[in-house]
């Protein structure tokens, strides 16, 4: 790997079981390329993704589920894999269920893989969507006005206040239960009676409630910034996008995206990573407000599903950057990228397709800002413009095929229910969560009473909860 060792294995761990999860298969390929023998802890044979040739073995994750408040079960499922890889590995968590279990338990596994340092449980303080906004208003980070209700009448209130629609989320998406009747991690909230109703579900969703004011999208409104850094948040790799499709349209994650320079939002990212002494990837959503402010929305401690967007003429990446790290290798200094796209070709196809249907909004007005002497030079012809696909590839084409056919066989079913005239099912991430003792805990802490179902309005659009861009 670019003239360094590579004879330390990579582990991809990801507790998520969406099985399009092309973000798993780009670390796989990446690491894969490089010669680093790659495995991956999943569940159901891995997907598409489980097809790669570049993927050494896959294995299940911890047995049973995991609850993400008492995650020793993953320090039993990762024992068994280095067991059996025979020597220790790089830890690399795709989501952010992984990322937070994996902090919390780091002390165990030090000498069978090499993880991040990241102090103080910081995965899950920066996932905390409350959390967040009290670190962006503390270090001057552009963040939406939020508020935390303590009552049902104090979010109906602040709703009111806001300004609707407002947006609601659970502060603690993780948490969320995965068969919870109509509770989404991020719902657009129209009326007061529905952000009271949310709140009357806090028990049942796990964590606070917090209400957001909704930033409108538009043309240029959605950027996201990605970087890999060292102990002390120095940073290793870093970039900034721009959100050109996204399915749900509007709400979702990347389906396609171009690599460009917006010095504001570097700036506002380095500057967070730094205070929190940052250490391993992070991925980081802004949307533009009608000023041109570029507001954090969301921050998630482990690579972006559209990562490979962020590489450079070397091919070097944020996955790359922090294995190289980790490894006591030099990372060699970043070199070209600019001006890539990067397309996620099933979820390209619904937001071409859906977007159409859509009515347009009026873009947001652009950031009245000088230009910064150190913004990236432009790039060469041939780096300008070039294709980074999330399924495709001519050295790994199982994949590609493997998606296709499930994402065909996914699209019939779902006609033949229409045809049939039978509803269809909400999307929803399946999470790997052992609902006993959170039932338990919901009865201590006083939950809804019997015959009381939590069934607020739902969301603008179906989205995976983690995949959400939420305002």
């Amino acid at each position: 790997m670019h003239a360094h060792l590579n004879h330390v294995p990579a582990v991809v761990l990801r507790l998520d079981r969406n099985p399009f999860h092309h973000g798993t298969l780009g670390a796989v390929r990446s690491l894969g390329r490089r010669g680093v023998e790659v495995h991956a802890v999943v569940e159901g044979g891995g997907g598409p993704m489980g097809s790669s040739r570049y993927l050494r073995a896959v294995h299940p994750g911890p047995a049973g589920g995991l609850d993400p408040e008492a995650p020793e079960s993953l320090v039993d499922c990762l024992t068994v894999v280095s067991e059996r890889i025979g020597r220790p590995a790089v830890l690399v968590a795709m989501d952010d269920l992984s990322a937070i279990a994996v902090s919390r338990v780091a002390p165990l596994l030090r000498e069978r893989f090499r993880i991040p340092h990241q102090p103080d449980n910081l995965p899950a303080r920066v996932a905390d969507k409350a959390e967040l906004s009290r670190l962006c208003a503390r270090w001057d980070v552009p963040h939406p006005e939020t508020v935390v209700p303590a009552s049902g009448t104090e979010a109906a209130e602040a709703a009111w206040r806001l300004g609707l629609p407002v947006i609601a989320k659970w502060s603690r998406p993780w948490l969320l239960p995965s068969g919870a009747d109509g509770l989404r991690s991020t719902t657009l909230v129209h009326t007061t009676a529905e952000a009271r109703r949310l709140y009357e579900c806090s028990a049942e969703a796990g964590s606070r409630l917090l209400l957001q004011r909704f930033l409108p999208a538009g043309p240029d409104t959605d950027w996201f910034f990605h970087g890999a850094f060292a102990r002390g948040g120095r940073p290793l790799l870093a970039g900034t996008g721009r959100k050109e499709l996204s399915w749900p349209v509007r709400t979702g994650l990347t389906a396609v995206g171009r690599r460009l320079p917006d010095p504001a939002v570097e700036a506002a990212a380095l500057r967070l990573a730094e205070r929190l002494g940052y250490q391993g990837i992070l991925d980081l959503d802004f949307r533009r407000d009608e000023r041109g402010v570029c507001r954090l929305v969301d921050f998630n401690p482990r690579p972006g599903a559209q990562f490979r967007l962020f590489t450079d003429a070397s091919g070097l990446d944020v996955v790359q950057a922090m294995y190289l790290d980790l490894t006591g290798q030099q990372v060699p200094q970043p070199s070209g990228g600019t001006g890539r796209i990067f397309v996620a070709e099933n979820y390209a196809l619904l937001a071409a397709v859906r977007g159409r249907s859509l009515p347009r909004r009026r873009p947001a007005a652009p950031p009245a800002a000088p230009a910064d002497p150190g913004s990236p030079a432009p790039e060469p012809a041939a780096e300008r413009g070039r294709v980074e696909a999330a399924w495709f590839a001519a050295d790994d084409l199982r994949p590609f095929v493997a998606m296709l056919a499930a994402f065909l066989g996914r699209g019939a079913v779902k006609g033949a229910r229409a045809l049939r005239g039978v509803p269809a099912q909400g999307r929803r991430t399946a999470r790997a969560v052992v609902r006993a003792p959170r039932q338990r805990g919901r009865e201590q802490r006083g939950g809804p009473t019997a015959g009381t179902v939590c069934r607020p309005a739902p969301p603008e659009a179906p989205a995976e909860p983690d995949e959400l861009v939420s305002r």
